[in-house]
């Protein structure tokens, strides 16, 4: 109950901050529009690995520079719990949780393709990445613009959502300041008085 509490009073604290920088609001794919783009990018060329690197824009929410240079060798667990190591803007290096059906689809996917610890999981560029995403956004019939960053966005709306916590999303997605992730809680604070 502390940590909730605790959670609020941070929300309260910087509302006042996000009303004064009068920030626009940080565009999210809604969950279900998720499994649509997951469903979609499943039945174009190369499904699997278009279908795991959503996943873990997503449900991990890193930038695409982080997935794609993703290897084995970047899978470890911490007391247990599935991780990321994630070498991120500036080369610093951040755990990143992974959700265990997530770590144990990667570890499959290696085992299945041969994955020497260096390789990449995925093996396209940037720009391959965004037009999968936009093949497979209109596949789905989203009528938003889809690009890997919006996920990242939807990852943070929607742990904000379940956490209520803005300090522990900072570190998840590797802010080296409050005011990154800032964005996200004028989304959580009209949660809040709807």
């Amino acid at each position: 109950m502390g940590e909730k509490v605790r959670a609020i009073a941070t929300i309260s604290k910087v509302s006042s901050i996000v009303k004064r920088k009068s920030l626009s609001p940080v565009p999210y794919l809604r969950s279900e529009e998720v499994s649509a783009l997951i469903e979609a990018a499943r039945k174009l060329r190369y499904g699997e690995r278009n279908v795991l690197l959503i996943k873990v824009l997503y449900q991990c929410g890193l930038r695409i520079s982080e997935a794609l240079s993703l290897t084995p060798s970047h899978l470890t667990r911490f007391e247990g719990i599935p991780c990321l190591r994630v070498k991120g803007k500036g080369g610093k290096e951040r755990l990143v949780h992974v959700p265990e059906a997530l770590y144990s689809q990667l570890l499959a996917y290696a085992y299945q393709r041969g994955l020497k610890p260096t390789d990449r999981f995925f093996n396209l560029n940037r720009k391959n990445a965004h037009k999968m995403l936009v093949k497979a956004a209109k596949l789905a019939g989203l009528n938003k613009r889809v690009y890997p960053h919006l996920l990242r966005h939807s990852c943070a709306i929607e742990r904000l959502r379940q956490t209520g916590n803005p300090k522990a999303l900072q570190w998840h997605l590797g802010h080296n300041s409050m005011a990154m992730t800032m964005r996200y809680l004028g989304f959580k604070l009209s949660l809040r008085s709807e």
